[in-house]
C-alpha cells in the first residue's frame, strides 16, 4: 500500500513540473475598484507603558494610510459604503520563544517577531480577497526599530502594488 502512494505521489510531483506555472488570477474588485476604504485593525505591543516602536497605537494605521494615499491608485474614502474595496492594516508584536529560532541556538536573543498583517476584503461580501504579512526585522535601539518598521510599510505597500500591476493573470 505504501508503495501504491509514493508511486501516485511521485507521479503527480512529475505531472506537476511538466506544467508551467500558471499565475492564479487577482480577484477582479482589487483590481477594477477605485475607492478603498481603509481600516485600523489594531495594534498589540507587549508593553503599554513603554512601548518597543514610537509613534502610538495608530501609526502603523497612519502611516500606511498616507502612504495607500500618495500612491494614488485608490481614492480614499471616509465610509465603507463608499468603498469597492476594503484595507484593514494591523500590527502586533509577538513574543518569540528567545532559546530557539528555526531550531538552532541563538547567539544573540531576538525575543519579539513586530509584524503587520494587511487584509484586503470585498466591501459588498466580506469576503477575503488577499492576505500580507510582513515582519518587521528586529533590532535593539528603538531608532533602528523605527527604521525597519517604516521599511516594512514600504514592502507592504509594494506587495499591493504587485498584485495591481498589470500582468499575465487575468480578472475573474
Amino acid at each position: 500500500m505504501r508503495i501504491i502512494a509514493a508511486i501516485i505521489l511521485l507521479s503527480c510531483c512529475a505531472f506537476g513540473q511538466d506544467k508551467a506555472a500558471v499565475a492564479a488570477p487577482v480577484p477582479a474588485p482589487i483590481l477594477t475598484g477605485k475607492k478603498v476604504f481603509l481600516a485600523n485593525a489594531g495594534w498589540e505591543e507587549p508593553f503599554y507603558e513603554e512601548p518597543l516602536f514610537s509613534g502610538g497605537p495608530d501609526r502603523a494605521y497612519n502611516q500606511f494610510y498616507a502612504a495607500a494615499k500618495a500612491w494614488g491608485r485608490y481614492e480614499t474614502v471616509a465610509n465603507p459604503a463608499d468603498a469597492d474595496v476594503l484595507f484593514e492594516i494591523g500590527f502586533s508584536v509577538p513574543q518569540i520563544d528567545v532559546r530557539e529560532v528555526r531550531g538552532e541556538r541563538l547567539l544573540i536573543s531576538i525575543p519579539y517577531d513586530p509584524q503587520f498583517r494587511l487584509v484586503i476584503r470585498d466591501v459588498k461580501t466580506n469576503a477575503l480577497l488577499w492576505a500580507f504579512a510582513e515582519h518587521v526585522e528586529w533590532a535593539i535601539t528603538e531608532r533602528n526599530r523605527d527604521k525597519n518598521f517604516d521599511k516594512a510599510i514600504a514592502k507592504l505597500l509594494e506587495d499591493v502594488r504587485r498584485i495591481c500591476a498589470p500582468g499575465p493573470a487575468s480578472v475573474k
